[in-house]
């Protein structure tokens, strides 16, 4: 699904990735871990197209995507849900979440602007589906308020299901539990799960070492922008390396 090749970034001369490769299989939850400052902001940046690699190749069912903007990535069939919430301001919850389904719409610009039926029959099932997506996150009963008065458990959730509604390949969650309170993290990591048993491909990149040991089938942990170990949680949290990076040396 995803391949990552040798790929480095570095700020002012000092590296903030350096050389990493990984891959990503179809279906697969794939965690990034790492100490703070270890590069993970920075490597999904990189996949995400909002910052450009200095070398390496990252390909993407298949095309090499590295040289693409960030909305062609997503046309691909990448969607991402930021660390920080993002919303449209002015806009209610189920508003925010049909932003994610017009680039699949057929009606175009004119069509909007003159209210044609196509249009409208258009923005009748989006949604739909948007209301869809919003009982799937628990959101249901937010549909008709400002999206920017939500809590920050309710906007991570209301960025979800507008990922979800483009109907994605590839999730990409950037710390997705930061911020939250002990039941909303329950509630998001019982989502992911249904993702991952509905075969949905998930590169989850995340501080919280339990929560992502809980829901990646196979771990890759960063630390000063190389990657340290990679495969199955339990032997990755045993390994000396990633314990060295997590609690010192003289630990």
């Amino acid at each position: 699904m995803l391949a990552i090749t040798g790929v480095s970034r570095s700020f002012g001369g000092v590296y903030a990735v350096r050389d990493v490769s990984l891959t990503v299989a179809d279906g697969e939850v794939c965690g990034i871990i790492g100490p703070n400052g270890a590069g993970k902001s920075t490597l999904f940046n990189l996949i995400t197209g909002h910052l450009a690699a200095d070398r390496g190749e990252i390909s993407f069912l298949g095309h090499r995507v590295d040289r693409l903007p960030p909305h062609r990535r997503a046309r691909l069939g990448m969607s991402i849900v930021f660390q920080a919430a993002r919303v449209f301001r002015g806009m209610t919850v189920r508003e925010n979440v049909m932003v994610g389904l017009h680039g699949r719409t057929g009606a175009g610009f004119v069509s909007a602007a003159l209210r044609l039926p196509r249009h409208r029959r258009d923005e009748r099932l989006i949604a739909a589906e948007a209301s869809s997506a919003l009982e799937r996150v628990g959101l249901a009963d937010w549909a008709s308020r400002p999206a920017d008065r939500l809590p920050i458990g309710q906007q991570r959730a209301l960025q979800l299901a507008r990922a979800l509604c483009a109907r994605p390949r590839l999730l990409l969650l950037d710390e997705p539990a930061s911020g939250l309170r002990g039941e909303e993290r329950e509630r998001l990591a019982v989502l992911v799960e249904e993702l991952r048993a509905g075969g949905l491909t998930i590169l989850l990149i995340e501080h919280d070492v339990a929560f992502v040991t809980r829901l990646a089938d196979r771990l890759v942990v960063l630390d000063l922008g190389q990657v340290i170990a990679d495969g199955p949680p339990a032997e990755v949290r045993a390994d000396p390396l990633v314990l060295a990076a997590y609690l010192g040396h003289a630990s």
